[in-house]
């Protein structure tokens, strides 16, 4: 079943996407989600110029073989342009796979080991009353694990924090909450303040306050971003253990991964790590050294449902448990294809979830759900993902970008 053709889409109902479709010979269709924030346009350049050529004749049921042709192939191996680009191929031919078979893809995988992946939601707030009232509304909705972030006294904005003035400004000067981390659209990404030692200071009264109010049960989760020294972060990890996180995710930049040995020496919280990693060879001293306890990579950036179920499989031999990394940025593509693959695998742990605006739900119509805080994928064959080419030209690309830190002193902070 030969590949005949396979065309980039470009869209953004609120935000950016960038989705390739294969379709065979036979007429049967795959998607897969190439969205790369704030850098949609080097990856479509790259299927459209330098990966799409590849495809046309070759045979759809060869993924694994595809795979490697275009991870070998490139020579300049690894990298999110690549590997999204990957991401998108090797998704998009599970989803014609499946659709042959016409099974759903999770039965493709091994089938099922659960009825749906266990999601989180994000809560924030400025102040706690703020934080508190997005908690009960995240509750109410049926999440059943919440991850906290919140203001620090002292900074105007904050990264992940929905009423951040960054955070709410949409397109055309709208006002918008967002409980996820929209790129802002803008020419240049927006520059916010930060000052560690502040966040240090205030991060556990935060997390005390949310369990008096909430109690002991419910799971919470943190992100830091990436923003700590390592000692720095070995010390967060200590002052949050009286509070029994889930897990403790990005405390530090993790491109030299020796450094979690100082992390993981100093506290007992379980940490996340993994949603800039694209490979399965970033994760080997982590994994070996058992320095972490989460994987982050999502489909979308860690070479597709065969890239990442090979990271999960190695993951395993070290108890270690899947996390996907499921902000808005990643598409109901990547979601539906992370969907499928945690329904699957042994050693899921927890997917992140942030419902997609009502336009972006109508341009891809999905066929997963969300209840009593599970994701659930659909029994149609494939993905249960389909694609509005008519709807998307209503939703133009426009440049935006994820804001940059600058500590106090005005100079770039290293996250």
């Amino acid at each position: 079943m030969r590949i005949t053709a396979a065309d980039v889409l470009i869209t953004s109902p609120g935000r950016n996407f960038v989705t390739l479709r294969i379709t065979t010979e036979d007429g049967v269709t795959g998607l897969g989600d190439a969205t790369l924030n704030g850098r949609e346009l080097a990856v479509a350049a790259y299927l459209s110029e330098h990966v799409v050529p590849l495809l046309i004749g070759r045979d759809a049921h060869q993924i694994e073989d595809t795979w490697q042709y275009l991870y070998r192939g490139a020579y300049w191996r690894r990298g999110p342009v690549t590997m999204a680009s990957i991401a998108a191929v090797d998704t998009a031919l599970w989803d014609i796979k499946a659709k042959v078979a016409g099974l759903p893809l999770y039965q493709l995988l091994g089938g099922r080991s659960r009825r749906g992946c266990l999601t989180y939601g994000h809560a924030s707030g400025a102040e706690l009353p703020e934080l508190f009232d997005s908690v009960r509304a995240h509750l109410e909705q049926g999440y059943r694990a919440i991850r906290i972030q919140t203001g620090v006294p002292g900074l105007g904005s904050v990264y992940g924090v929905a009423s951040s003035a960054n955070a709410t400004a949409g397109a055309g000067g709208t006002t918008t909450r967002y409980d996820h981390e929209p790129a802002r659209r803008s020419a240049v990404p927006v520059e916010e303040q930060w000052d560690t030692r502040a966040y240090l200071r205030h991060i556990p009264g935060v997390f005390e306050a949310v369990r008096n109010e909430f109690g002991p049960e419910l799971p919470l989760l943190h992100d830091a971003h990436h923003r700590l020294t390592p000692i720095q972060a070995a010390k967060l990890g200590k002052s949050l253990e009286p509070y029994d996180l889930f897990w403790l995710e990005d405390v530090t930049p993790a491109e030299n991964q020796a450094v979690l040995r100082r992390v993981r020496e100093h506290t007992t919280t379980p940490l996340a790590i993994g949603e800039v990693f694209n490979t399965i060879w970033d994760y080997r001293e982590l994994f070996e050294e058992q320095l972490i306890d989460y994987v982050r990579s999502p489909v979308t950036h860690a070479g597709g449902i065969t890239g990442l179920r090979r990271i999960f499989d190695y993951a395993a031999v070290y108890q270690i448990k899947s996390g996907v990394h499921g902000p808005t940025d990643v598409s109901p593509v990547g979601l539906a294809a992370a969907i499928h693959l945690g329904v699957a695998i042994p050693n899921f742990g927890i997917q992140e979830y942030m419902k997609h605006s009502p336009e972006t739900d109508e341009l891809f119509r999905p066929g997963y759900s969300f209840a009593d805080g599970l994701l659930i994928p659909g029994e149609e064959p494939g993905l249960g993902v389909d694609y509005d080419e008519v709807l998307a030209e209503s939703f133009p690309y426009q440049a935006a970008y994820l804001p940059v830190n600058r500590l106090l002193d005005g100079s770039m902070h290293d996250w």
